[in-house]
């Protein structure tokens, strides 16, 4: 297995920085560990364009055809240096070095492939292969926009199976808003349906990252309309993720976003926790 460059951090995401083409580790600040990450877009092509986002030269579109058998056999060669040789101690700090996950997310949007649910089953496989299960957590970072596809659900029903959860992207809840801050003309009751059955397919977090734009926080009209979206949501979610920004964006106008304060995002938190949620902030 090659080694980084350099150590693994919380601030570097590289998906080739083991040098495979699907399975990457990197230093999950909100995992708390390493997490081991199944890239099913390796031609940096998604079907949304949030401003934020870290993956470089950002396309619009789906992924290739995706080699299962290659897949299978690159995560099999990561766990066994994670978990056997001497990965951890060569590439990884050690304040993290645990294995904490293996997370479909990458360069675009995961259920975009055909193959999802049999790249989760191949994952599947090789956890038992490992004997991981309950060791570690299986997870789907999602901007849950394909979830109204049978595939996308059989394969979502599949990782909640087999004790998997997911995390579903909800920065914005309004239509400009959801076009400003993640590229894509969204529907609200859409999101909604879509969130519901996300939750009673598998366990499902929010995930949400706040920042200001042109030195504005979000504003109260955008909070407000988040806020009812959760309360519309609460009974099928866990809880939500709320964090900043870790690493700089490499997307056009990249200059134009700034980190909120811990104080900014624990006092949305807070208003998050009055409707009975659940909520970790990572700054």
């Amino acid at each position: 297995m090659e080694s980084p460059a350099q150590p693994l951090s919380v601030t570097d995401h590289r998906r080739d920085s083991a040098g495979l083409t699907y399975v990457y580790p990197v230093v999950s600040r909100r995992a708390g560990g390493i997490s081991v990450g199944i890239n099913l877009n390796p031609n940096n092509a998604c079907n949304w364009a949030c401003v934020y986002c870290q993956v470089p030269d950002l396309t619009r579109g789906g992924p290739p055809p995706i080699d299962l058998a290659q897949l299978e056999r690159e995560l099999d060669a990561m766990l066994t240096d994670l978990l056997q040789g001497d990965f951890m101690q060569r590439a990884v700090p050690p304040e993290a070095r645990r294995l904490m996950d293996i997370a479909f997310s990458g360069n675009g949007e995961p259920t975009s492939a055909p193959e999802f649910p049999a790249a989760v089953e191949a994952v599947r496989r090789q956890i038992e292969r490992h004997q991981l299960q309950g060791r570690i957590a299986l997870r789907l970072i999602t901007n849950g926009s394909l979830l109204h596809r049978p595939e996308v659900q059989a394969g979502i029903g599949r990782l909640g199976e087999a004790g998997g959860e997911v995390w579903f992207k909800v920065d914005r809840a309004t239509v400009p808003g959801m076009e400003e801050i993640n590229g894509t003309r969204g529907d609200p009751g859409k999101v909604l349906a879509n969130l519901r059955r996300c939750g009673e397919l598998a366990p499902t977090w929010v995930q949400t990252c706040l920042f200001r734009r042109d030195g504005a926080a979000p504003a109260e009209a955008e909070l407000t309309a988040y806020l009812e979206l959760l309360a519309q949501a609460g009974e099928r979610l866990r809880g939500v993720h709320l964090y900043g920004l870790a690493r700089p964006s490499l997307q056009p106008g990249a200059k134009r976003l700034e980190r909120l304060s811990p104080a900014e995002l624990e006092a949305v938190a807070v208003r998050i926790r009055a409707l009975g949620l659940p909520v970790t902030v990572s700054p």
